[in-house]
């Protein structure tokens, strides 16, 4: 587990006291909502559809017991009871006043926490795979790297006012479980010739204008990462539009200006850049693998893990969906699903986040993860204790076996809650994972990725979902367009589109006849979605979702 360093709780607690002076002069009219704008997001702070939203940053998705306690003290204090995970391993309280941010601030400064560079044109959360340290296909953990980065790009002069906002993944396992290809820059941790380094990817993002990242260095060694990346960085800084926002992301200026002239011009700027490391970032690397280290893992027999799995089939049904490869024998990572029936996705009560805070103590060697699905993982958990914790996950109605499957829906808050959105996501994700509960069908449509956005902007990340929904307004009228065979992980893939949009109350009856169609047509109980659509093209599935048109 990662120890705050005193110098960054120094500095979060000097922000902190900075913004509550700001606050003081927002509310005593001496500055403006336009004046008063780029100071709170800096700080985190929205102004959405009904009140403000402060996105407090969870680095890379790792948090400790007690960081997780402060998240539950804030939903308690200041908001509703409850946060709302997000995609980028971060958490939303949409109910604060502006009082009271402050406080939350200083608050979240005494573990270590804060809201900096949560929003803004500058570098964003650096996110990572959220069983990193406990996968076992990892190279390497990549969250010392993730660290590095973070360190780094913390209040970095040149990159604070960047044309458009940047995002950077790293992914540590032989498989992809952090969306490289879908950010301006992803990092792959590879090996070669014996030395660690990393397939680096640049110009992917999603919204209005979805493009796949491209690889513009094979193996990058891992000395030479941070001048590396600034020289990216710098080059987007120097080229990237400023004259239309819509246009100023780096995915736009690598495909304007063509891969090979941004390579050629950010190694031109690395060579230059490299001469200004003098080993500060190898020295910062080393410590924080230090205090990235392993816990003390148990040596300990499963035997009653098997014998509960084979007496109790909810219990079994649980961990076959829930439960995640572990490099060390006789432990597993557990995926605790926040898509329980009649839940809103991703929400998270007070009440339950104290739980969970609990067992990562009680069963948990003190970790926990925020997962890019909207979910919570435990990542070291010996077997010989998942079935005391799944008792106390069901007490919480926690326990739900689906990770993974049709009701694991991603979805942002949509109109609910943002100023930005122009169709409801919460209600329609609710809908179709009732539905086929209902049905009866969930377990046996296995692993599907549906995936909600309630507007262009994507932050439901629709465009990389097996099924993608999209939400719009048409003439007054919710309207949500289907996409179909996107995927961010083991073949990057952008959805396509279907067809028309549907309203909203033929949604669900459409994704019915899609899935049951799907069904029929798969060659095995193991092919996924995905995998048939990839097999038969999209047209046996546009013709379920349009039959009339298919029968015309």
């Amino acid at each position: 587990m990662f120890d705050i360093r005193p110098v960054d709780t120094d500095y979060v607690r000097h922000r902190a006291a900075q913004f509550r002076s700001q606050v003081a002069r927002r509310l005593d009219g001496s500055l403006t909502e336009d004046e008063f704008k780029p100071l709170r997001l800096m700080n985190g702070v929205y102004l959405q559809l009904h009140a403000y939203m402060l996105r407090v940053a969870i680095p890379y998705g790792t948090i400790s017991p007690d960081q997780m306690r402060m998240l539950a003290h804030l939903a308690a204090t200041y908001d509703k009871g409850y946060g709302h995970w997000t995609t980028r391993q971060n958490i939303q309280f949409n109910w604060p006043k502006l009082v009271d941010i402050p406080d939350m601030l200083d608050d979240l400064a005494s573990v270590g926490m804060h809201a900096i560079q949560t929003s803004g044109n500058t570098i964003r959360n650096v996110t990572t795979d959220a069983f990193a340290g406990a996968a076992k296909d990892e190279v390497t953990d990549p969250r010392p790297y993730a660290e590095l980065l973070r360190s780094w790009s913390t209040d970095h002069a040149e990159f604070q006012w960047l044309p458009r906002k940047f995002k950077i993944a790293i992914s540590g396992g032989s498989r992809d479980r952090a969306l490289v290809a879908a950010h301006d820059i992803g990092l792959r941790l590879v090996e070669q010739d014996g030395k660690t380094g990393f397939e680096v990817w640049v110009g992917g993002g999603l919204g209005r204008t979805p493009m796949l990242g491209q690889v513009i260095r094979d193996f990058l060694p891992e000395e030479d990462l941070l001048p590396y990346i600034e020289a990216i960085i710098a080059t987007y800084n120097l080229s990237g539009r400023r004259d239309n926002k819509y246009k100023a992301r780096i995915k736009i200026t690598v495909s304007e200006r063509g891969l090979d002239v941004f390579k050629a011009e950010t190694e031109e700027e690395f060579l230059r850049r490299r001469r200004d490391f003098h080993g500060a970032d190898r020295e910062a690397l080393a410590i924080f693998r230090d205090r990235f280290a392993a816990p003390a893992f148990r040596n300990a027999g499963s035997d009653g893990y098997q014998a509960e799995r084979q007496a109790n089939p909810a219990f079994r049904s649980w961990t076959d969906t829930n439960l995640h490869d572990h490099k060390v024998d006789g432990y597993a990572s557990v995926i605790v699903t926040f898509k329980s029936p009649g839940q809103t996705p991703g929400d998270a009560s007070a009440d339950q986040m104290r739980l969970l805070a609990d067992l990562a103590e009680k069963y948990g060697h003190n970790d926990l993860r925020i997962s890019h699905d909207q979910n919570v993982v435990l990542p070291h958990v010996h077997k010989s204790d998942l079935a005391a914790l799944y008792l106390a996950l069901r007490e919480a109605g926690l326990a739900t076996a689906n990770a993974g499957l049709t009701s694991d829906i991603i979805a942002c808050p949509g109109m609910d809650y943002c100023a930005l959105a122009t169709a409801r996501s919460i209600p329609i994700a609710q809908e179709i994972a009732d539905h086929f509960r209902a049905e009866g069908l969930e377990e046996e449509i296995g692993k599907l990725n549906i995936r909600i956005s309630g507007c262009i902007n994507a932050c439901g990340h629709h465009h990389l979902g097996h099924i993608g929904i999209l939400g719009l307004d048409r003439a007054g009228v919710e309207n949500y367009q289907i996409t179909l065979g996107g995927d961010g992980y083991d073949i990057p893939a952008i959805g396509q589109r279907a067809g028309a949009g549907f309203p909203a109350e033929e949604v669900v009856p459409a994704i019915d006849r899609l899935m049951r169609a799907y069904l029929e047509v798969r060659e095995s109980a193991s092919e996924r979605f995905l995998d048939a659509y990839r097999r038969l093209g999209p047209a046996p599935f546009k013709a379920a979702l349009y039959p009339e048109t298919a029968h015309a």
